[in-house]
Protein backbone atom coordinates (compact mmCIF):
# COMPACT_ATOMS: atom_id res chain seq x y z
CA UNK A 1 0.00 0.00 0.00
CA UNK A 2 1.67 3.06 -1.13
CA UNK A 3 1.56 6.23 1.09
CA UNK A 4 0.46 9.81 0.11
CA UNK A 5 3.33 12.15 -0.37
CA UNK A 6 2.80 15.95 0.26
CA UNK A 7 5.68 18.91 1.20
CA UNK A 8 6.73 20.33 4.69
CA UNK A 9 6.89 23.86 5.24
CA UNK A 10 10.33 23.76 3.94
CA UNK A 11 9.64 22.28 0.72
CA UNK A 12 10.93 19.09 1.09
CA UNK A 13 8.58 15.90 -0.05
CA UNK A 14 7.11 13.89 3.13
CA UNK A 15 4.60 11.09 3.86
CA UNK A 16 0.69 12.47 4.28
CA UNK A 17 1.01 11.15 8.12
CA UNK A 18 3.93 13.60 8.65
CA UNK A 19 3.29 17.00 9.66
CA UNK A 20 6.87 17.97 8.67
CA UNK A 21 10.34 16.51 7.71
CA UNK A 22 12.32 16.87 11.17
CA UNK A 23 15.78 18.17 9.53
CA UNK A 24 14.97 22.13 9.14
CA UNK A 25 15.22 24.90 10.75
CA UNK A 26 10.66 24.95 11.06
CA UNK A 27 10.95 21.95 13.14
CA UNK A 28 12.94 23.04 15.81
CA UNK A 29 11.09 23.63 18.87
CA UNK A 30 13.97 24.95 21.10
CA UNK A 31 17.42 24.93 22.04
CA UNK A 32 18.75 23.09 24.62
CA UNK A 33 21.93 25.12 26.46
CA UNK A 34 24.64 23.43 29.21
CA UNK A 35 26.73 24.75 31.43
CA UNK A 36 28.98 21.90 32.66
CA UNK A 37 30.04 21.04 35.83
CA UNK A 38 33.17 18.16 36.69
CA UNK A 39 30.06 16.78 38.97
CA UNK A 40 26.69 18.44 38.20
CA UNK A 41 25.79 20.29 35.25
CA UNK A 42 23.39 23.35 34.64
CA UNK A 43 20.50 22.51 31.15
CA UNK A 44 17.81 24.84 30.02
CA UNK A 45 15.31 24.41 27.28
CA UNK A 46 14.74 28.36 25.25
CA UNK A 47 12.31 28.43 22.99
CA UNK A 48 12.93 31.56 21.34
CA UNK A 49 10.55 34.03 23.71
CA UNK A 50 11.38 32.00 27.35
CA UNK A 51 12.57 29.32 29.16
CA UNK A 52 10.58 26.22 29.22
CA UNK A 53 13.13 23.72 31.34
CA UNK A 54 15.93 24.61 33.85
CA UNK A 55 17.49 22.38 36.70
CA UNK A 56 20.65 22.02 37.49
CA UNK A 57 20.93 17.56 37.10
CA UNK A 58 23.93 15.33 38.43
CA UNK A 59 25.92 14.59 35.24
CA UNK A 60 25.36 10.96 35.03
CA UNK A 61 21.82 11.74 34.69
CA UNK A 62 22.14 14.13 32.29
CA UNK A 63 23.89 11.91 30.19
CA UNK A 64 21.40 9.29 30.40
CA UNK A 65 18.72 11.93 29.29
CA UNK A 66 21.30 12.74 26.43
CA UNK A 67 21.49 9.37 25.96
CA UNK A 68 17.96 8.02 25.10
CA UNK A 69 17.84 10.85 22.48
CA UNK A 70 14.53 13.08 24.29
CA UNK A 71 16.16 16.43 22.80
CA UNK A 72 16.59 14.79 18.69
CA UNK A 73 14.80 17.72 17.86
CA UNK A 74 16.43 20.30 19.95
CA UNK A 75 19.78 21.26 18.99
CA UNK A 76 21.70 21.42 21.85
CA UNK A 77 24.81 24.14 22.40
CA UNK A 78 27.19 23.06 25.04
CA UNK A 79 29.82 25.67 27.25
CA UNK A 80 33.33 24.03 26.53
CA UNK A 81 36.95 25.03 28.43
CA UNK A 82 38.79 27.29 26.86
CA UNK A 83 42.74 27.75 27.51
CA UNK A 84 44.26 31.11 28.39
CA UNK A 85 47.57 30.15 29.54
CA UNK A 86 46.75 30.13 32.93
CA UNK A 87 47.02 26.36 35.10
CA UNK A 88 43.41 24.56 36.40
CA UNK A 89 42.94 22.45 38.84
CA UNK A 90 41.23 18.51 38.59
CA UNK A 91 37.74 19.85 38.33
CA UNK A 92 38.43 21.90 35.08
CA UNK A 93 40.20 18.40 32.95
CA UNK A 94 36.91 16.40 34.45
CA UNK A 95 34.72 19.02 33.54
CA UNK A 96 35.91 18.32 29.51
CA UNK A 97 35.98 14.80 30.20
CA UNK A 98 32.02 15.20 30.87
CA UNK A 99 31.80 17.60 27.71
CA UNK A 100 32.77 14.66 25.70
CA UNK A 101 31.07 12.07 27.31
CA UNK A 102 27.89 14.31 26.84
CA UNK A 103 28.54 15.39 22.92
CA UNK A 104 29.23 11.77 22.14
CA UNK A 105 26.15 10.03 23.79
CA UNK A 106 24.11 13.05 21.98
CA UNK A 107 25.43 12.25 18.61
CA UNK A 108 25.07 8.96 18.92
CA UNK A 109 21.07 9.61 19.87
CA UNK A 110 20.72 11.32 16.49
CA UNK A 111 20.92 14.90 18.09
CA UNK A 112 23.15 18.41 16.88
CA UNK A 113 25.74 19.35 19.39
CA UNK A 114 27.42 21.98 19.74
CA UNK A 115 30.10 23.21 21.93
CA UNK A 116 30.67 27.01 22.31
CA UNK A 117 33.09 29.32 24.46
CA UNK A 118 31.99 31.46 26.90
CA UNK A 119 34.12 34.54 25.41
CA UNK A 120 31.66 34.06 21.84
CA UNK A 121 28.69 34.23 24.11
CA UNK A 122 29.90 37.39 26.27
CA UNK A 123 30.63 38.62 22.88
CA UNK A 124 27.34 37.96 21.12
CA UNK A 125 24.90 39.06 24.16
CA UNK A 126 26.99 41.90 25.53
CA UNK A 127 29.30 43.06 23.07
CA UNK A 128 32.62 42.86 25.21
CA UNK A 129 34.25 39.45 26.10
CA UNK A 130 35.34 40.96 29.32
CA UNK A 131 31.55 40.63 30.38
CA UNK A 132 30.76 39.29 34.45
CA UNK A 133 28.21 36.97 35.18
CA UNK A 134 26.11 39.83 36.23
CA UNK A 135 26.34 41.71 32.78
CA UNK A 136 25.39 38.67 30.77
CA UNK A 137 22.19 38.39 33.40
CA UNK A 138 21.63 41.88 33.35
CA UNK A 139 21.76 41.42 28.95
CA UNK A 140 19.72 38.21 29.35
CA UNK A 141 16.41 40.27 31.31
CA UNK A 142 16.83 43.33 28.71
CA UNK A 143 15.96 40.69 26.04
CA UNK A 144 13.86 38.63 27.46
CA UNK A 145 12.01 40.62 30.38
CA UNK A 146 11.64 40.68 34.13
CA UNK A 147 11.68 37.15 35.35
CA UNK A 148 8.32 37.99 37.36
CA UNK A 149 6.56 36.48 40.35
CA UNK A 150 5.06 33.22 41.24
CA UNK A 151 1.84 34.69 40.62
CA UNK A 152 2.90 35.97 37.05
CA UNK A 153 5.91 34.45 36.28
CA UNK A 154 7.91 36.06 33.39
CA UNK A 155 9.97 34.44 30.38
CA UNK A 156 13.07 33.53 32.87
CA UNK A 157 11.11 32.63 36.05
CA UNK A 158 13.10 30.31 38.05
CA UNK A 159 16.35 30.94 36.85
CA UNK A 160 19.26 30.21 39.36
CA UNK A 161 22.58 29.79 39.50
CA UNK A 162 24.42 28.33 36.64
CA UNK A 163 21.18 27.71 35.22
CA UNK A 164 21.38 31.57 33.86
CA UNK A 165 25.21 30.47 32.10
CA UNK A 166 23.19 27.84 30.40
CA UNK A 167 20.72 29.96 29.30
CA UNK A 168 23.18 32.50 28.09
CA UNK A 169 24.60 29.05 25.62
CA UNK A 170 21.15 28.73 24.46
CA UNK A 171 20.17 31.75 23.42
CA UNK A 172 23.15 32.18 21.74
CA UNK A 173 22.61 28.85 20.06
CA UNK A 174 19.02 30.45 18.98
CA UNK A 175 20.46 32.89 17.42
CA UNK A 176 23.35 31.24 15.72
CA UNK A 177 19.90 28.81 14.04
CA UNK A 178 18.14 31.69 13.28
CA UNK A 179 20.58 34.33 12.02
CA UNK A 180 19.37 37.03 14.88
CA UNK A 181 22.57 39.07 15.72
CA UNK A 182 21.50 41.92 17.90
CA UNK A 183 21.00 41.88 21.70
CA UNK A 184 18.12 43.73 22.45
CA UNK A 185 15.37 42.34 20.53
CA UNK A 186 13.31 41.47 23.43
CA UNK A 187 10.80 43.00 25.28
CA UNK A 188 13.20 45.52 28.07
CA UNK A 189 13.27 44.75 31.50
CA UNK A 190 10.67 47.06 33.58
CA UNK A 191 12.50 49.39 35.88
CA UNK A 192 14.34 47.64 38.96
CA UNK A 193 15.58 49.34 42.07
CA UNK A 194 19.27 46.95 42.11
CA UNK A 195 20.76 46.68 38.24
CA UNK A 196 23.41 44.64 37.40
CA UNK A 197 27.06 46.96 37.10
CA UNK A 198 27.63 47.92 33.67
CA UNK A 199 31.23 47.53 32.41
CA UNK A 200 33.32 50.22 32.47
CA UNK A 201 36.17 51.29 29.72
CA UNK A 202 39.60 49.88 30.59
CA UNK A 203 38.73 47.46 33.27
CA UNK A 204 40.09 43.61 33.15
CA UNK A 205 38.17 40.57 34.11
Amino acid sequence: MSREIHYCKCGQSIFHDMTECGDCVESIVGVIGIDPGPEQSARVLFDGLRVTVADILPNDQLLEILGRGLHVRVPIYCEHIASYGMAVGASVFETCVWIGRFMQVSQQAGSQFSRVFRRDVKLHLCNSPRAKDANVRQALLDRLGPQGTKKAPGPTYGVKSHEWAALAVAVYGWDQIFGRQTTNGGPPASPQKKTAPRLQPGRGE
